[in-house]
């Protein structure tokens, strides 16, 4: 058997992390056995489906790096394309007396649904319309014809349904608690649970991989397969995805899509790393190449609790990824960060790559790369107020103008080397350590009072817009006094 699985977002918005970690499952386990991974594009709901989320969920799933092998852009993945087949397997069903038309109005529906709540009985159809008679060959709902109806599903009232999930083991579910369900609305739209069974028999989907939210639809769609003479596929139903506080994940979380994090600055690598290890484990090892995911997945490894979302680990897992980066992809990457933050770049790319080297120990994204780089794009800083009246005092004046001389007189040599010793031949001259000279000119330089190593610095910003720099800060300090 070619294992195929698929993930089937729906364009309504962006990709949730926690929805497309189900499809990152599915994907991994395909790769992982050599199959097939599908995308399929659940655009029923025509009212909420858009173009830009469409889009943007496929933007994400590129730079995230789950590549499909069928799907989008062919127009048969896309569930508004495939109306045909719903129709003819909804016919069918009725035809073989397996499904019927009912002809309860909503209000009906929803006085029953109260009802029950009062009696304080499970919400569910009671089969008022499922013995009718009905013409075999009766036409699908079409409210615009008239045919107000919607097509129930006629479920099994004895015996059990039994969902042997490949993560939770299994579930046996009584019939007789299951209701007909509709397959087909009022307005001739199929409901997710007909669609999805007819998408997955039709693109021989073998393994349905997605959260534990689905389970409740497991047996029902397992009944319609049936129904239809076919074999459902297998399920693996992964735990949700939680916030710290043990609810829901939500955007009172922090960023919940992929998107979000892209633009925040994180590395695919990391994200992939961090929803891979939310809900599935290989030992002790936290930290995967793509390779080695797709060589270990199984869904041995996957837990059967709720994977709780850690901010912070994942922000760690980032920084490690910014720690192995070389310079020239750490280049490419952050150019795009810079412009958005309104800088130009003050020099070529191996000036970019000699600053990013004095910053990737302590930036943990590119947004943050960007942020700690202020000083060295900008043409102006602006000086702390407070660092200013602590570090830049009148008997500091003349150490500055001293070691403004230094440089200046190195010529071509600007070396970190070049830098030390000029610092070395001021701290000499004035009897003062290092620390005394450095945090002046730190300030001077940068605005603060921390940065990379002040030789580090030097050297990046270039003499000239040292000199600039160290000047102002001397007739700043001139006029403190």
């Amino acid at each position: 058997m070619t294992v195929r699985t698929r993930y089937a977002p729906s364009p309504t918005g962006s990709l949730h992390i926690g929805n497309v970690r189900s499809g990152l499952f599915a994907y991994l386990f395909a790769r992982h056995n050599q199959g097939a991974f599908i995308l399929r594009i659940d655009d029923t709901d025509r009212e909420r489906s858009t173009k830009e989320s469409l889009d943007e969920i496929l933007e994400s799933l590129r730079w995230i790096g789950m590549e499909w092998d069928e799907g989008p852009p062919d127009p048969r993945y896309f569930q508004s394309n495939r109306f045909a087949l719903y129709r003819e397997a909804a016919r069918k069903l009725l035809r073989e007396g397996k499904a019927y038309p009912c002809y309860c109005t909503a209000e009906e529906l929803e006085a029953k649904r109260k009802q029950a709540e009062r009696e304080r009985r499970k919400p569910g159809y009671d089969g008022k319309c499922r013995d009718l008679a009905f013409p075999p060959d009766i036409e699908l709902p079409d409210r615009d014809a008239g045919r107000n109806y919607t097509i129930r599903f006629r479920s099994p009232r004895e015996g059990q349904t039994v969902v042997d999930d490949l993560i939770k083991g299994r579930a046996v579910f009584e019939n007789s608690e299951l209701d007909d369900l509709i397959i087909f609305r009022s307005d001739g739209v199929p409901t997710y649970n007909f669609a999805t069974v007819i998408d997955d028999a039709d693109f021989r989907v073998t393994h349905v991989v997605r959260g534990d939210d689905h389970l409740p639809n497991t047996p029902r769609q397992m009944q319609i397969f049936r129904a239809l003479g076919l074999e459902p596929p297998a399920y693996a139903h992964l735990p949700m995805v939680m916030g710290p506080d043990g609810t829901k994940l939500s955007k009172r979380h922090g960023a919940t899509s992929v998107f979000a994090y892209r633009d925040a600055g994180y590395f695919p690598e990391a994200l992939i790393n961090y929803l891979a290890r939310l809900g599935w484990s290989h030992g002790d090892q936290e930290i995967f190449t793509r390779q080695e995911l797709i060589e270990y997945f199984d869904f041995s490894g996957c837990g059967k609790s709720a994977g709780i979302f850690n901010a912070e680990k994942l922000l760690w897992l980032n920084f490690h990824y910014m720690k192995q980066r070389s310079l020239s992809q750490l280049a490419r990457e952050v150019k795009p960060f810079i412009a958005r933050a309104g800088y130009s770049i003050p020099g070529d790319d191996a000036w970019l790559e000699k600053m990013i080297a004095t910053l990737r120990e302590r930036a943990k994204t590119l947004v943050e790369l960007v942020d700690f780089a202020k000083f060295y794009l900008s043409d102006e800083i602006a000086i702390d107020p407070k660092a200013a009246a602590r570090f830049l005092k009148p008997q500091v004046a003349e150490q500055l103008a001293a070691l403004a001389a230094e440089l200046e007189s190195l010529g071509g040599d600007f070396s970190e080397t070049a830098i030390a010793e000029a610092f070395g031949r001021v701290l000499e001259r004035f009897a003062i350590k290092l620390g005394q000279l450095a945090q002046p000119v730190r300030v001077a330089l940068t605005g603060g009072t921390v940065s990379p190593g002040i030789y580090e610095v030097i050297a990046v910003l270039g003499k000239e817009r040292t000199l600039r720099r160290l000047r102002a800060a001397i007739k700043l300090a001139q006029a403190a006094g």
